[in-house]
């Protein structure tokens, strides 16, 4: 699972590079480009999570590969649903929440890995 968390973070911190520069040179709303600004910081914060969650799942063991599905799963969806609402107006619903709620559970099971592990 390491390498696939490594695969995963890496590509999640290269979309929010492209993602960034999107919005920088590429949305003229003002409204819009602060709500992908706030999904970028999420997608960033989160990709270097993951990373962390892949260095540390070897010895994290299923607790952190949990850890590691819920940040992935947590950042398409939330990441996901904001980008959609900023860029077409149009709201998925709770989508974006449960990305969010995905996310914390993420964070929750990294620290039950830590506790846990010998």
């Amino acid at each position: 699972m390491q390498r696939i968390w490594i695969a995963f973070a890496s590509l999640t911190g290269f979309s929010a590079v492209a993602m960034a520069a999107f919005a920088a040179h590429g949305i003229s709303d003002p409204a819009a480009e602060r709500i992908v600004a706030s999904g970028v910081q999420m997608q960033g914060w989160h990709a270097l999570a993951l990373l962390g969650t892949a260095l540390w799942a070897p010895r994290g063991g299923r607790l952190a590969n949990a850890a590691g599905l819920a940040f992935a799963l947590g950042i398409l969806l939330f990441c996901g649903a904001v980008y959609t609402h900023a860029l077409t107006g149009h709201s998925l619903g709770l989508i974006a929440p449960t990305g969010g709620t995905l996310l914390m559970f993420g964070w929750l099971l990294l620290a039950a890995s830590a506790w846990r592990a010998r």
